[in-house]
C-alpha cells in the first residue's frame, strides 16, 4: 500500500526507487513499533498503569490505516482533470513528532498543563492582558461610550443606525465578565438593557450583528448565571427582528437586515456570501434552546439543508450562494473571507449539540478531505504549510493561488478541535485517534506554525491581513513569479505581501489556534508564541498615550507603523479574550464543554431535549 501510494506520485524511476526504499524502511520501523499497539492487553487498572499503557501505545504510527486513507483520497478521480494536485500529506517525520508530542502530554498529565512555565508567570501575563482590556474599555468609555464603532485616534464613535444597536458593548461584554472586570461589565450591561431597542428603523449586516451582538448577549446571559432575564429578553427581541430576513423564497437571507421590515410577503435576495449565511447557526440554535422558540432553529437549519443538497466540488464550495437557484456561485474557492466560517461551523454545530447530529461531522470531514487534496501546499524554502485558493473552479483547469488570508489561521485550531473534540492528549488513549485524527493534528500544528511566522517574519512582529507564499507549480516545476509590489517580509523567506495587504486589523485567528493547540497538546511553544504576539500588539498597536487605547495598523512591514482611526470590536471580544484564556487554567471555559462562536463567544454544549 505504501509503495502503491508513492508510485502514484513519482515521475521517474530513480525517484520511485528511492521513495520505495524509504517506504520499506518505514514499514520495518512501523512493524517494530506497532506490535505493542496491536498486542497490548494490559488492563487499565489505576491511573499509573493506564498512563504507562498509553505511553506504550504512543510509540506506534498507524501506517497501514494512513496509507489506506491516502489511497482513497488520491485514487479518487479529480473533478478537475487538468489540475495537478499539490499532493500534501503528513510526512513520516511529522508523524513521529506527533508521537513525541503525545508522549510528552501523557508524561506531564493534566496537572502538567496547568503548571508548565510557572503559575506565577502565567498569572502575571493574565494580569497584563486584563490591564490592557481595562485600558481599552476606559478609552472607549471616555471617547465613545454607547456607540457601535470606536475611532480611538479622533476620540469619537459612530453608529450603524441612528440610535445604535449596542454593537461594541454587546460584543465585549462576556470578555469583561471572564476577566473579572465586573464593574465594567455592569456598566455595559446596564447600558444595553436601559438604552438599546431593536424596534427601530435602519439596516444592519445580518451576519455581523448576529455574531457580535446576538452572540455577545447570549454569552453574557450564560456566563452571568443564566438569571439575567433582561439580557435574554434583549437577545430574543434582536432575534425576532433579524429573523425576518429569512422570509425569502428559498429561506436564504440577504446580507442586509432591516430591523423594521415593512414589506409584505417575501423579501428579495439574490446572491449572498456563503460564510455569512452559514455562520448564523450556533447563535440562533442556542437562542432557540433558551427561549423554546423552535422557529429560530428552523430558519438556520433550512439554510444548512440547502447547502447540503447543493452541488459541490469535492465538498468544497465557492464563496457565494444564489438565493433563487439555491446553488453555489462565484469563481473562487477559499477558506478566507466569505468562505472561512462555513467550514468552521460544520464542525461546531456537531459539537454544540454534543455530537448528536452526525450530518454536520460527515460534511465537515468530507470538506477537510477536499482541503487537503486540492488546497494544502508547502513552500519550497522555509517549508511552510499553507492553504491556498482555487480560481475558476467551474473550468476544467482551475488555477491554484498561493494566497492565504490571516482569516484562514482559524483552521489550525479547528482541525485540532475536530481531532480530539476538545479533549487534551494527556487525558485520552492514543488508540482513540484515528489516522485522520492524527493527520488533522499534524496539519493543525504545521499550519499554526506558518501563521505564527506570518507575525514573526515581519519587522513589526505583527501579521499582515493577507500573505502570499513562494510556491513551485507541481505541473511544471517552475516557481511562481510575483510583481515588484509584492515584497518578501523576510530576506530569503517564503512569505510575500502586496502593498495593499500589509495592514493589520489586530485579528484573532492565530491566537485562537494557539489557545486550542496549547489546551490539546500541552506544548509550551504555543504559549510562548502568544506572548510574543501580545507584546508586539502592545508595542505597535497601542496609541502614543497609554490611556488612548489601541488602533489598527496600516503597514506591518515598517516600523513604526501608522495607525488607522479604527479599532475593531473583535480585538477585545476575540483577540484579547483568547490571549487571556491562553494563559489561564484549562478548566476556564473547557473546550470539551463549550464551543466558541466565530466571534469567540463561548456557548455551552446542549441537546435538543424538551424543545
Amino acid at each position: 500500500m505504501v509503495y502503491f501510494y508513492l508510485r502514484k506520485f513519482s515521475r521517474n524511476s530513480a525517484l520511485r526507487y528511492g521513495l520505495c526504499l524509504g517506504a520499506l524502511v518505514l514499514t520495518v520501523h512501523v512493524f517494530r513499533t506497532t506490535i505493542p499497539w496491536i498486542c497490548s492487553t494490559k488492563p487499565a487498572g489505576d491511573n499509573l498503569n493506564q498512563r504507562a499503557a498509553w505511553l506504550d501505545q504512543a510509540k506506534a504510527i498507524p501506517t497501514g490505516e494512513y496509507n489506506a486513507l491516502l489511497s482513497a483520497r488520491f485514487e479518487r478521480p479529480s473533478i478537475w482533470p487538468n489540475y495537478t494536485l499539490p499532493g500534501w500529506h503528513a510526512t513520516y517525520n511529522q508523524q513521529r513528532k506527533l508521537n513525541d508530542v503525545i508522549r510528552e502530554a501523557l508524561a506531564n498529565g493534566k496537572e502538567g498543563l496547568s503548571s508548565a512555565n510557572g503559575k506565577q508567570a502565567m498569572q502575571e501575563r493574565r494580569e497584563r492582558i486584563v490591564a490592557v482590556t481595562k485600558s481599552v474599555w476606559g478609552a472607549y468609555r471616555r471617547d465613545a461610550f454607547g456607540y457601535d464603532e470606536y475611532h480611538p485616534v479622533s476620540h469619537s464613535g459612530t453608529n450603524h443606525t441612528r440610535q445604535g444597536v449596542g454593537y461594541f458593548v454587546a460584543d465585549v461584554l462576556d470578555t469583561l465578565w471572564l476577566m473579572g472586570l465586573k464593574e465594567e461589565y455592569a456598566e455595559g450591561r446596564d447600558f444595553l438593557v436601559r438604552h438599546i431597542t431593536y424596534d427601530q428603523p435602519g439596516s444592519v449586516s445580518l451576519f455581523e450583528t448576529t455574531i457580535r451582538v446576538l452572540g455577545g448577549l447570549l454569552a453574557a446571559f450564560h456566563w452571568s448565571g443564566e438569571t439575567d432575564t433582561d439580557l435574554l429578553r434583549l437577545a430574543d427581541e434582536l432575534g425576532t427582528h433579524l429573523s425576518r430576513s429569512f422570509n425569502t423564497v428559498s429561506g436564504i437571507p440577504p446580507e442586509i437586515a432591516f430591523l423594521q421590515q415593512q414589506q409584505e410577503g417575501h423579501i428579495y435576495a439574490y446572491e449572498s456570501s456563503t460564510a455569512e449565511v452559514t455562520t448564523l447557526q450556533l447563535e440562533f440554535r442556542y437562542l432557540a434552546k433558551l427561549t423554546g422558540n423552535h422557529k429560530y432553529r428552523e430558519y438556520v437549519d433550512k439554510i444548512m439543508n440547502i447547502t447540503f443538497e447543493a452541488p459541490k466540488w469535492d465538498s468544497l464550495v465557492p464563496i457565494y450562494i444564489n438565493a433563487v437557484t439555491k446553488r453555489f456561485t462565484g469563481d473562487i474557492i477559499r477558506l478566507g473571507s466569505r468562505g472561512d466560517s462555513y467550514y468552521e461551523y460544520l464542525l461546531k454545530q456537531w459539537l454544540q449539540t454534543r455530537q448528536t447530529e452526525s450530518r454536520f461531522r460527515t460534511e465537515y470531514d468530507a470538506a477537510m478531505e477536499g482541503v487537503k487534496k486540492y488546497l494544502a501546499a508547502v513552500s519550497p524554502g522555509q517549508k511552510m504549510t499553507f492553504i491556498g485558493e482555487l480560481l475558476s473552479p467551474r473550468s476544467t483547469s482551475p488555477v491554484f493561488s498561493p494566497k492565504m488570508d490571516h482569516l484562514v489561521c482559524f483552521l489550525g485550531g479547528n482541525l485540532a478541535l475536530g481531532a480530539t473534540q476538545g479533549r487534551s492528549l494527556a487525558e485520552m488513549s492514543p488508540r482513540e485517534l484515528t489516522a485522520r485524527d492524527r493527520e488533522d493534528l499534524v496539519l493543525a500544528r504545521q499550519l499554526t506554525e506558518t501563521c505564527a511566522h506570518m507575525y514573526f517574519d515581519t519587522v513589526s512582529g505583527l501579521a499582515p491581513e493577507i500573505a502570499y507564499f513562494r510556491w513551485i507549480d507541481p505541473a511544471t516545476g517552475i516557481e511562481r513569479t510575483f510583481d515588484a509590489s509584492t515584497q518578501l517580509v523576510k530576506p530569503h523567506g517564503d512569505i510575500l505581501v502586496p502593498a495593499l495587504d500589509r495592514h493589520s486589523l489586530l485579528r484573532p485567528e492565530t491566537v485562537e489556534s494557539l489557545l486550542i493547540l496549547w489546551r490539546i497538546t500541552g506544548e509550551t511553544k504555543w504559549r510562548d508564541y502568544g506572548w510574543r504576539i501580545f507584546q508586539a500588539f502592545e508595542q505597535w498597536a497601542r496609541l502614543p498615550h497609554s490611556d488612548d487605547g489601541f488602533a489598527n495598523l496600516r503597514d506591518v512591514t515598517v516600523v513604526p507603523p501608522q495607525h488607522d482611526d479604527k479599532m475593531e470590536t473583535f480585538f477585545v471580544s476575540e483577540t484579547l479574550k483568547y490571549l487571556f484564556l491562553l494563559f489561564s487554567d484549562s478548566d476556564t471555559v473547557p473546550l470539551s464543554r463549550y464551543v466558541f462562536t466565530t466571534e469567540a463567544h463561548p456557548l455551552p454544549h446542549f441537546t435538543w431535549d424538551h424543545i
